[in-house]
């Protein structure tokens, strides 16, 4: 079985990721470390700030094929990241879709709202962000254009407007 958990920045993707190591004991893939060993080992010339689009175009062939590598060996595996594109299933057979689940995160506008304050204590959580500069703003504008692009693209999403809490 393959997890596939996307979202928007700071939406607890890492978190949900290592939680679900800890129930179920699968290995967990971070995309954002491969986004970076392929940047500090200089093999490509895209940095930590370029375009998602880009780093998406970049990252999800590779990421894409670690899946089906994974599925050809029949090996469970949790992959998080945001350069996930929501039309991933159209690089999947039928046979390899029923063994891939795919959870997107969006967190609504009330929710960043009222809980910004909780979702920046979160954001170093699991891992270390050596600079962390993301605003509500940020928040509010990533969340709404994710929700935006799930809609047009019909992709299912989780919507997080209440209560969130990650595997207790």
């Amino acid at each position: 079985m393959i997890l596939l958990i996307s979202g928007a920045s700071h939406t607890g993707k890492t978190l949900l990721a290592q939680k679900l190591v800890e129930k179920y004991h699968y290995p967990a893939f971070s995309i954002d470390h491969l986004k970076m060993g392929l940047i500090r080992s200089g093999n490509t010339k895209l940095t930590p700030l370029s375009p998602d689009e880009e780093l998406t175009a970049y990252l999800w062939p590779i990421v894409r094929e670690m899946i089906k590598t994974a599925l050809e060996n029949g090996q469970n595996l949790i992959v998080e990241g945001c350069y996930v594109p929501l039309d991933w299933q159209k690089d999947f057979s039928a046979d390899q879709l029923k063994e891939i689940r795919f959870y997107l995160l969006i967190m609504s506008e009330d929710y960043i709202r009222n809980r910004f304050d909780d979702i920046k204590a979160y954001a170093s959580v699991i891992e270390n962000r050596l600079a962390d500069d993301f605003t509500l703003e940020d928040a509010l504008e990533d969340n709404a254009r994710l929700l935006a692009e799930a809609k047009r693209c019909g992709a299912e999403y989780l919507f997080i407007d209440r209560e969130y809490r990650v595997l207790e």
